[in-house]
């Protein structure tokens, strides 16, 4: 991308950039890519295309008009960080030729940059937190949670003989399937396990097989969906013989030395394993504890800010924000005003939402602020740590190849710098350790669930 400052007022910056074909293309795809997650769509076929799936599965026919500004404004991050500044918050792509998928594409990006704001102080913050804590049940909640996950079906030897299936029942059949003379070897089984009344299977065989005893056979027909030999849909007519072998229930392993040694050779007992689940649980915790003390730091030193934040940022953050939450929402399948009823409405919500953009405003700028008073620099490993606070389940190295190639590069950098200027503000506060009932941080359990 070719990238030139044309203008510059104040604190605003115009620069001309000229896309190439590749990263025009390579725009657009990821714009379907995060139209088609943010829509829950379903993964297109082996050799089906995003756009055929969007036709496929939501009617859309012109994929490409739906994302083409969320594409276009893809490429204005690529500008900014070519010139090495930073903006006050994501600024958009200006078109000044068509915007084409494989083509050339010149655009203008107006930006506001980030203003260089100063604190009333830069002396050592004082702040009062709890002690670390570390909860041992957790491994044995984990413990549990990994018998579940081994959980194995017996029989049921306890089950009245007159006991019939019902919904719900674990029950071991044999099943005979066919299609006229054709064996469905995917369906008939000599004894496999199913559980009644889940739709598993279509309702045919459901009501057919509810009310049955151990030991009875019954031969029915029912239909299904299916597909041809051109993937077109067709109604399949199944034969079915089927045999209630016997009913079953669920039962969890004891996790012991005996299991352990079946299951995880690699530690020497139910002590190994435990000690190694412990030093997961407490590394984590700490974690979560540290990112808490390192949050009271940047509160308290937020309180130094002095400066005047322009609407227009207020504005960009709620909006960042507001589109997170609902993205949050559509995942849990709840909707917006019950969200916001749930918050105290519309009014009281409102006003949270605002504080808490002041509030991650003002601690960002003041550790920017921080971080220009401590007269340092961020370099390669600086960057991979802020890579591992961000998301430590995902290759550093990889995160930062994926803002070189797509431009955030600056907002990476943004992230080291806060995050190097609050661990020495950490480093040098006044830290007063109190009794845990007054003060609420992140204990073990709540590092669990994160």
């Amino acid at each position: 991308m070719k990238v030139k400052q044309i203008k510059k007022d104040g604190d605003k910056v115009i620069l001309e950039a000229v896309a190439t074909p590749q990263e025009t293309a390579q725009a657009m795809h990821s714009a379907k890519v995060a139209f088609a997650q943010s829509m829950g769509m379903k993964p297109p076929a082996q050799g089906q295309s995003i756009d055929q799936a969007a036709e496929e599965q939501m009617g859309i026919k012109n994929l490409d008009s739906i994302v083409e500004a969320s594409a276009m404004n893809a490429l204005a991050p690529m500008a900014v960080d070519k010139k090495n500044i930073i903006p006050a918050y994501p600024p958009q792509a200006q078109a000044k030729s068509p915007f084409k998928p494989n083509a050339e594409f010149r655009f203008e990006v107006e930006v506001d940059l980030k203003p260089a704001y100063e604190l009333t102080s830069y002396d050592p913050v004082s702040i009062k937190v709890p002690p670390f804590q570390m909860d041992e049940s957790l491994v044995d909640q984990q413990l549990k949670e990994m018998s579940e996950r081994y959980t194995a079906y017996v029989d049921d030897a306890d089950a009245p003989a007159d006991r019939t299936v019902q919904k719900g029942d674990h029950i071991k059949i044999a099943m005979e399937a066919r299609e006229g003379d054709k064996e469905l070897k995917g369906l008939s089984t000599k004894g496999r396990t199913y559980t009644a009344g889940q739709g598993y299977m279509p309702e045919g065989f459901e009501s057919a097989i509810l009310g049955m005893k151990v030991g009875e056979t019954k031969e029915f027909s029912f239909e299904g969906p299916d597909f041809d030999e051109d993937m077109n849909e067709r109604t399949q007519t199944v034969d079915a013989k089927v045999t209630i072998l016997s009913f079953e229930k669920e039962e969890s392993p004891v996790i012991d030395d005996e299991w352990v040694h079946k299951n995880m050779p690699m530690y020497k007992g139910i002590d190994d394993l435990r000690d190694d689940l412990g030093r997961g649980i407490e590394r984590q915790a700490r974690m979560e504890y540290d990112a808490y003390v390192r949050q009271a730091a940047a509160a308290e030193l937020a309180t130094r800010f002095d400066g005047k934040i322009a609407d227009e940022v207020y504005e960009h953050m709620r909006d960042q924000m507001v589109a997170n939450i609902r993205m949050d929402l559509q995942q849990q399948g709840m909707s917006w005003d019950q969200f916001v009823e749930q918050n105290g409405g519309e009014q009281q919500f409102g006003m949270m939402l605002m504080l808490q953009v002041r509030q991650m405003l003002t601690q960002g700028f003041a550790l920017d602020a921080y971080f220009r008073h401590m007269g340092a620099s961020v370099g390669e490993e600086d960057l991979v740590e802020a890579c591992r606070a961000m998301n430590p389940q995902v290759n550093p190295k990889q995160m930062i190849k994926q803002a070189e190639a797509s431009g955030h590069m600056f907002a990476l950098r943004e992230s080291a710098e806060r995050l190097k200027a609050n661990k020495e503000l950490v480093e040098k506060a006044q830290i007063e350790i109190i009794d845990p009932a007054a003060g609420a941080a992140p204990s073990a359990g709540d590092a669990a669930e994160l």
